[in-house]
């Protein structure tokens, strides 16, 4: 299974979000730190979850990188992410 659909499996379950998007960036990152021949090492995740509410940007990207933990700990090099509660931005 591709990393990017293995990321959206595991925030689609954690979170049960409105609005998921997870996009494969790797190919920005050629030659800088962390990348790997064949990529899947670099994603930006967009996220709408009611999970969110109240929770401080910090709070939620800690959230997150929890339920990601062992792809940040292997394949994965750098995650940017954009979580929002239904409503917000």
């Amino acid at each position: 299974m591709a990393m990017r659909d293995t990321i959206s499996n595991k925030l689609q379950e954690a979170f049960t979000p409105e609005s998921l998007q997870v996009v494969d960036e790797s190919h920005l990152h050629e030659g800088h730190s962390g990348h790997r021949p064949g990529g899947e090492t670099h994603f930006r995740v967009y996220i709408v979850s009611a999970v969110f509410k109240g929770k401080s940007r910090v709070e939620r990207h800690r959230m997150i990188n929890s339920a990601l933990a062992a792809e940040l700990a292997g394949r994965v090099h750098a995650l940017a992410i954009q979580a929002q509660a239904p409503g917000e931005g």
